[in-house]
């Protein structure tokens, strides 16, 4: 991902690349006959997962077609691979849908908005990143009972957000785009209405209560003197003595990824208790704890969580990226990405030789509801993901060559929208098709938990 040569040369390669893909091409998405069949995807996906949590995955994932296309990343990733790309690399997020942006706190205790998911990020072509938050925008547009209309302006926005972003960050200096960030207190003067105002002051209030104390309150109990995480099955469940005795003798393995600061500042805290989490929708049956630790006392908490990391599902697809670890391939591309990342990132080995990750649990961290938006305030939201996409991508691709490529015009805007008006489609399609996989008995799920 190097950018040689003077801005003039890095700006014709990115025209060049309009001779690969047109722009006006991406609009253009026809399954072939071969698509792999989503329910195998799946099925796929889940073989090395925990198999008594795979029936929740599928659950939540039969909820609506927005959480279908949460958890099937790795049906997307087959059918982007499927078309001609514009070999304009940057690290992608790999999982770009609108829940996968949101609020968190920098290592300074500002509140920023960006990417906040990373678990598919890999070196690839930037639309890949573009089309799968835009056919989110659509998906949720539709659940929220949007006309088309509107959700074709939501998605258009969204990528004339990113094209206009990344034109703008072309134009800057290399430390002054490292620099950018999205803090969350300037988003309130563009947002328009009062209303929605409100809601996103609500929003930014109710993400600076989500910290390791509050969570001391509502995950944990005090058991005969003494603190412990609490029992909620199959949600939330005591590691038992195996897992926390693993946890224990990787922690030392985890703590040699930070930097020598940090690490002194870890070496404050004590280990007091660690459980098993579910998480998310994608995320569902891959091996994830929470570790509670102590600090100068018992009301001085601290939570981290420890996620199994896999090969990326766009890896099959790309040329081998830079790391061979799956965990410090999460921590990397987190890092790369987002504009302040968490100073307890951390990766290393665990039993039976599978790579996790490690980061703070809470630290202010909030989403959007996005399916309580108006068509209003999803485009307002839409927007500013596509410019925080942009901002992440400036950062390790040629910025100049991708602005040279988008252009001034809305070309590509439209190209996007359309597609991910077809694929919206396609996924309501694929949403249909596992339902009828567990109601014929080839998949069993259980009730959204």
């Amino acid at each position: 991902m190097s950018t040689p040569g003077t801005p003039a040369d890095r700006a014709a390669q990115g025209r060049a690349a309009r001779k690969r893909v047109a722009r006006s091409a991406h609009a253009v998405w026809i399954p072939g006959i071969d698509r792999p069949d989503p329910v195998a995807v799946l099925e796929r996906q889940g073989r090395d997962r925990l198999p008594e949590l795979l029936p929740i995955r599928y659950g939540r994932m039969t909820a609506s077609p927005f959480a279908f296309l949460r958890g099937s990343a790795a049906v997307m990733a087959a059918d982007l691979a499927a078309q001609p790309h514009t070999g304009l690399t940057v690290q992608l997020c790999g999982d770009a849908h609108l829940l996968n942006f949101g609020l968190y706190a920098s290592p300074e205790r500002a509140l920023l908005f960006d990417l906040n998911d990373f678990d598919e990020t890999f070196p690839g072509p930037f639309e890949w990143d573009v089309k799968r938050l835009a056919a989110s925008v659509v998906v949720a547009a539709r659940e929220n009972g949007h006309s088309e209309a509107k959700a074709h302006r939501a998605a258009v926005e969204a990528t004339a957000a990113y094209r206009t972003s990344m034109r703008r960050l072309a134009r800057l200096g290399e430390l002054a785009v490292w620099y950018e960030r999205l803090d969350a207190d300037a988003l309130l003067p563009l947002v328009r209405s009062a209303r929605h105002r409100r809601r996103v002051e609500s929003s930014l209030t109710r993400a600076r209560r989500r910290t390791s104390l509050q969570a001391l309150g509502k995950l944990t109990e005090v058991v005969d003197g003494r603190r412990r995480i609490i029992h909620d099955p199959p949600l939330l469940e005591p590691a038992g003595a195996p897992d926390t005795a693993a946890l224990r003798k990787i922690f030392s393995d985890y703590r040699s990824t930070l930097s020598e600061e940090r690490r002194l500042l870890l070496d404050r805290y004590r280990f007091v208790d660690a459980a098993r989490k579910v998480v998310g929708v994608g995320s569902v049956g891959m091996r994830c704890f929470i570790v509670l630790l102590a600090g100068r006392d018992a009301d001085d908490p601290l939570f981290l969580q420890i996620k199994e990391a896999r090969t990326s599902v766009l890896e099959e697809y790309l040329p081998h990226g830079p790391y061979v670890h799956p965990g410090h391939r999460v921590v990397a591309g987190q890092r790369l990405l987002q504009a302040a990342s968490d100073i307890f990132l951390g990766w290393m080995t665990g039993p039976q030789g599978r790579a996790f990750y490690w980061r703070q649990l809470r630290d202010m961290k909030a989403s959007a509801d996005v399916a309580g938006m108006t068509p209003a305030g999803l485009t307002a939201y839409a927007r500013l993901c596509g410019t925080a996409l942009a901002r992440a991508h400036a950062r390790s691709g040629d910025r100049v060559a991708i602005a040279a490529y988008l252009g001034a015009a809305d070309t590509f805007d439209r190209a996007i929208a359309d597609f991910a008006h077809t694929y919206a489609t396609q996924t309501t399609k694929d949403h249909a098709t596992l339902n009828a996989a567990i109601a014929a008995g080839v998949l069993r799920a259980s009730p959204d938990l």
